[in-house]
């Protein structure tokens, strides 16, 4: 479309440029600069508006006005060549050489009638008149040209400079002024000083206020931008605000706002949107689109107090013989159906190094089944697990396990639990505790009852027709699949080919197999399903979204990844003055390096953190690198570059990794139980640890007797009370009970012989390498330092 402005508008139409903009702020709700190019629906909007004002019932008087000057239009072509001939008659009587003009002189002599030549003046003004003249005609395309005329023009002027030369023989030089001094001293006249161009400013400002859109926080320097005004403006009003300022300073909105405020410019809230809130949608369901959903339940509690094992017992699957000790490593997601309705159960590791993960298990949950072994009773592990599901908010109900064992105690564990501000119900409290035995499947049938029944309670729904949104439960990387996540959709319905963003990771969803193993097109909200398809292994925890625009997602993630590097760069301590010392003694620290490598991301997290754990004051335990998978060739040289070794979570290195380890003397440890790698680098960092040392005191001597020697110095002639006294060892004098002085036996003499130690009950002479000042009745006591190990 051609850009019609709104002057052209004005003038096409014939109406002034108000007019315009009046009929666009008025219809159109836009306010728009005579400038300003309309679009073709504001055009249809202006006409309608001209012509309905504009509007007559009939055109009658419009065909006779138009008539009436088609029939006016002859005449005024008959009296075009008259003024024609007036206007080469005026051009004739300027040319008229200058004797013609002489005669005519002549002829206006005094005595001549005035009235008659007045006379003659209107006879021949009337003879113009009534003449009729023909229209002149101008060949463009003759090529005649009088040039003999400007000849004669330039042949008068060359005379007349000639006659000037001859009265004046002074030759006047022309002088050529200096054009760009010129201009620049008229530039230098028009232009502005700076208090003329902020007055101007402050001027406009208060005439036409401008708006200045602000956000939740703005720099002071981009403030003074928006404003159009200086820096030291904007700080100056802060001053007198009561704000000290600077120009690199972020202030708030409202700060902001009154600032701007004095400079008389409007404030409108800038609403910034980022990717997140343009591909991800937070907005909140209606109860109209709500539907039930099915409780998503965690099973927690302490080490090998039967959690798998109840879960066993409810889906009729034998997991734990496929753990290795009996014990679970990873997050697994079960959906079973009780009474047609179906639960979701995440069952969670219940060691101590797992609790990220359990935690991570109690976020997405809404019940949590809590396991105690009524023989053993409340556990650490337990006690951890009720603070996470409290934390979380979850619903507990406690299962008391192993009721068929012989030293069941039930009401033992109910007791524990009341410490721990978990009241049964029984006791007027809102703790479900059911008796059951995983073994026997005793009390099961009331357990999944209470489930079904606390879920009722809590009335779970959810938005089916919607992006899906859920967690990443646990993610690995397969050989032949790649990057593999287990995740819970916990609002939405989450289908094949969905572009999802899960923290730094973005993929497309390629295919999906539910935990009976079978593939499925779409999974709906508590529904966890095993997807492939992402781009890298996420981690467990993330939050996940389907989005509808891949591009941007990708945009997002590289934004997040920057945002994570800034992070782990910003953690890293500077030095500075006030933690220069502790840095200098940092560098005195050992550092054990160590690259741990999983086969699923939640076991790397673990490892990592309880290796971290053991750091002490003079070993820390260091893992440069944590990932998903076999141990690879790269591996190796990270650890052979950075001195440090590897260890192996239910992985094997390759043929390649394995022969450049073994030739570079990398040490790899490979272990399938966590407790078995935590207590072997806890041994390893025990090889690394200073020795400490101990003082053993080896013996008591008393000087009976002190000798001057020139050569030597002063000896203490002693006697051994306890002990031995042994040269080279530490020795403190003691006088009245007081140590006056600690110094290095520097001989030992018995009799005329140098002897290396001397027992109890014996006499000898004591040199000390230092301290002379000795008197009768001083003890020394002898000791020296000896280094052990725990």
């Amino acid at each position: 479309m051609i850009k019609y402005k709104v002057k052209d508008v004005a003038n096409d139409l014939g109406v002034p440029n108000k007019k315009i903009t009046e009929i666009l702020e008025k219809h159109c709700g836009v306010t728009k600069k005579t400038m300003t190019s309309l679009e073709e629906s504001e055009l249809d909007v202006i006409f309608d508006v001209i012509t309905k004002e504009n509007s007559v019932e009939n055109f009658d008087a419009y065909f006779a006005t138009r008539n009436k000057k088609l029939e006016e239009a002859p005449e005024k072509q008959a009296q075009a060549p008259k003024e024609e001939k007036k206007a080469e008659q005026k051009i004739e009587n300027k040319n008229k050489p200058k004797a013609d003009k002489k005669v005519e002189k002549a002829d206006n002599k005094p005595g001549t009638d005035k009235k008659e030549t007045a006379s003659k003046d209107i006879e021949i003004k009337s003879e113009d008149e009534t003449t009729t003249r023909k229209r002149r005609v101008i060949d463009t395309r003759a090529t005649n040209v009088d040039v003999e005329r400007y000849n004669s023009k330039y042949d008068d002027m060359a005379s007349d400079s000639s006659k000037m030369r001859s009265t004046d023989n002074t030759v006047k030089k022309q002088k050529f002024s200096n054009r760009s001094q010129k201009q620049k001293g008229r530039r230098q006249g028009k232009r502005e000083t700076e208090a003329e161009r902020l007055k101007r400013i402050a001027l406009e400002r208060k005439q036409k206020p401008i708006t200045v859109q602000i956000p939740d926080e703005i720099v002071v320097s981009e403030l003074a931008s928006r404003l159009k005004a200086t820096v030291a403006e904007v700080v100056k009003k802060a001053f007198l605000m009561g704000s000290m300022v600077t120009a690199t300073d972020t202030i708030d909105f409202d700060t902001a706002s009154l600032i701007a405020m004095e400079f008389h410019a409007k404030v409108e809230k800038e609403v910034v949107v980022t990717i997140e809130e343009r591909i991800i949608d937070d907005s909140e369901d209606d109860d109209a689109n709500l539907v039930g959903r099915a409780p998503v339940v965690v099973v927690m509690g302490h080490v090998d107090h039967g959690k798998t094992s109840i879960l066993d017992a409810i889906r009729h699957a034998n997991v734990t013989a496929g753990e290795a000790g009996g014990i679970t490593q990873h997050i697994g997601a079960y959906r079973v159906m009780i009474d047609g309705k179906p639960i979701t159960f995440l069952d969670t590791p219940g060691h101590e190094a797992f609790t990220t993960m359990r935690a991570r298990g109690a976020q997405v949950t809404d019940i949590a089944i809590l396991v105690v072994a009524a023989d053993d009773g409340i556990m650490p592990q337990t006690v951890e697990a009720i603070h996470h599901a409290k934390a979380a908010g979850v619903s507990v109900i406690v299962a008391i396990n192993k009721m068929d064992k012989p030293g069941a105690n039930p009401e033992a564990v109910k007791q524990q639990l009341t410490e721990h501000e978990l009241i049964p119900e029984e006791w007027g409290g809102d703790t479900p505790c059911i008796p059951v035995s995983a073994k026997t499947k005793e009390g099961l049938n009331d357990l999944l009852e209470m489930v079904l029944l606390v879920a009722e309670m809590k009335e779970l729904k959810a938005n089916p027709d919607r992006a899906a949104k859920g967690t990443v439960i646990e993610a690995r990387l397969d050989k032949g699949r790649g990057p593999v996540a287990t995740v819970l959709v916990q609002n939405g319905t989450l289908h094949k080919g969905d572009t999802i963003i899960a923290g730094t990771c973005v993929g497309r969803v390629r295919v999906m197999t539910n935990d009976k193993g079978e593939r499925v097109q779409e999974a709906g909200p508590s529904v966890p399903v095993e997807i492939t398809g992402l781009d890298e292994v996420p981690v467990g925890g993330d939050i996940f979204d389907a989005v509808s625009d891949e591009r941007l997602a990708r945009t997002l993630v590289d934004q997040r990844k920057a945002a994570k590097k800034e992070e782990i760069f910003n953690a890293q301590t500077k030095v500075t003055l006030d933690n220069l010392f502790d840095q200098m003694k940092l560098g005195e620290v050992k550092e054990l390096q160590i690259i741990v490598k999983a086969d699923v991301q939640g076991s790397v997290e673990a490892v990592k953190q309880s290796l971290e754990k053991l750091s002490n004051d003079e070993v820390r335990v260091n893992v440069i690198h944590g990932a998903v998978g076999a141990i690879n060739e790269s591996d190796v040289m990270l650890a052979e570059a950075s001195n440090a070794i590897i260890v192996g979570f239910n992985v094997r290195p390759d043929s390649v990794a394995a022969e450049n380890a073994e030739r570079s003397g990398i040490d790899m440890r490979l272990y399938s139980i966590i407790y078995d790698c935590i207590n072997e680098i806890e041994t390893a960092m025990k090889g690394m640890l200073a020795p400490k040392t101990r003082e053993v005191v080896l013996g008591m001597a008393e000087c009976r007797n002190v000798i001057k020697i020139k050569s030597v110095g002063t000896i203490a002639g002693s006697y051994v009370k306890s002990g031995k006294i042994q040269r080279g060892g530490g020795v403190r004098v003691i006088r009245d009970g007081i140590v006056i002085a600690e110094d290095t036996i520097g001989s030992l003499q018995r009799f005329k012989d140098a002897v290396k130690e001397v027992n109890e009950g014996y006499e000898c002479g004591i040199g000390l390498e230092k301290f002379n000042d000795l008197k009768e009745g001083d003890m020394f006591e002898v000791y020296t330092i000896e280094e052990y190990r725990d």
